[in-house]
């Protein structure tokens, strides 16, 4: 049961692997490749968690922190990969590239070691550092350098932010509709990919009106109980 348990801890570090393909991919400027491996490693990340409990791997393998090594892959799917594509990809000038990747890699550096990252309703607190989403959404609308610049310039300030984002299977309110939305959105984000970022405008707009779900369901006041 402890080599079981273990064996959890590798399934995790496979992520760390699949991102060293995702910057392969981007230094080759194969951008819907790298997002296919991010969507591999985003896939391994949304389970991992559920076999670490279900084998009780903190007990059974204490000597490793699976807290820990979450961190460090999630930061490098989430927030390295991601930053050197934004860097890279020319969608804005040079110098405003390196300045918005220096806000991406600081900012997320400084979310993930955040001891309050999450609310006690499972939401977010600040933005997540999900910024491999971003450079999806950035790669795939194009919306020129100056929004480009400014949509990160927004979302590196609501990492400090008291605004919350919803975890798409932890937060318990509208579960079941966000999970189906996660759902539709990563198919037509599979299909975005095998269409190498130029998939027509209806799956582009079903990408961004999900995406505006997602950005907007943890704005919503809680309902309280009377």
């Amino acid at each position: 049961m402890r080599a079981l348990a273990f064996s959890v801890h590798v399934f995790t570090a496979l992520g760390a692997g699949l991102a060293l393909l995702a910057l392969v991919a981007a230094v080759n400027d194969e951008w819907a490749l790298m997002f296919l491996w991010l969507g591999l490693a985003l896939a391994v990340d949304a389970i991992d968690g559920m076999f670490a409990r279900a084998l009780k791997v903190s007990e059974r393998v204490p000597r490793w922190s699976g807290d820990t090594l979450d961190l460090v892959v999630d930061f490098t799917t989430y927030v390295f990969v991601p930053a050197y594509a934004i860097v890279a990809s020319g969608l804005m000038p040079e110098a405003l590239s390196w300045a918005a990747g220096f806000a991406i890699v600081m900012t997320g550096a400084i979310y993930f070691a955040d001891t309050n990252m999450k609310a006690s309703d499972n939401h977010f607190v600040g933005f997540p550092g999900v910024w491999n989403l971003v450079a999806f959404y950035l790669l795939l609308i194009k919306p020129g350098s100056i929004a480009t610049a400014a949509a990160i310039a927004v979302l590196a300030a609501l990492t400090f932010a008291p605004v919350r984002f919803v975890h798409p299977f932890r937060v318990l309110r509208l579960r079941v509709v966000t999970v189906a939305l996660l759902s539709v959105w990563a198919a037509l984000a599979m299909a975005a990919v095998l269409h190498n970022l130029n998939p027509g405008p209806w799956i582009t707009g079903g990408l961004c009106i999900i995406g505006l779900y997602f950005l907007g369901i943890g704005l919503l006041p809680e309902r309280r109980a009377s």
